[in-house]
C-alpha cells in the first residue's frame, strides 16, 4: 500500500488553487466536476501522483466554510530553506501563522501557514524532517 491523498473540503475552489500553485508552488495536476452529485474536485501537488501523495480539494457546491472541529491537526511540507519559504509566502499574501523557529521541547526548526480555509499547513527543513523534535 502507499499513501495517495489527503482530501480538504474547501468553499472556494479557485481561492484554494490559487493558494497552494502561486503561493505553495504546488502544481494543479487534475481537475473534475461531477454536476449529478454537485461537487468539482482539483487534485494539488509537487509532482506526478504515482511519485508521491497529492492533496484533492473538495468543493461541494453552495458551500462556502466548514466546521474544522479539533481533530485534524495539519499537512507537513519539506522545504529547502524555511526561513526563505515563509518569507516567499508572505510577499504573495499568505499567512505565516507562526514563524521559524525549534519546535517546543526540541530542536526541529519548524513554521506554520494557513491556506485560504483555515488548514494549517506545517513548513519543516528537509535536513530536519523525519526527525521528530530533533532530540
Amino acid at each position: 500500500m502507499k499513501l495517495l491523498h489527503t482530501m480538504l473540503r474547501v468553499g472556494d475552489l479557485d481561492r484554494s488553487i490559487t493558494f497552494y500553485t502561486d503561493v505553495l508552488g504546488m502544481n494543479l495536476i487534475r481537475k473534475s466536476e461531477n454536476s449529478e452529485y454537485k461537487y468539482t474536485l482539483a487534485f494539488v501537488g509537487y509532482g506526478d501522483e504515482s511519485k508521491g501523495a497529492v492533496i484533492e480539494l473538495t468543493y461541494n457546491w453552495g458551500q462556502d466554510n466548514y466546521d474544522h472541529g479539533n481533530a485534524f491537526g495539519h499537512i507537513a511540507l519539506e522545504t529547502d530553506d524555511i526561513y526563505a519559504t515563509c518569507n516567499a509566502i508572505k510577499a504573495k499574501g499568505g499567512s505565516v501563522t507562526r514563524e521559524p523557529g525549534p519546535v517546543k521541547g526540541g530542536s526541529t526548526v519548524i513554521a506554520f501557514v494557513k491556506d485560504p480555509d483555515g488548514y494549517s499547513i506545517e513548513l519543516i527543513n528537509k535536513k530536519d524532517a523525519g526527525k521528530g523534535l530533533g532530540i
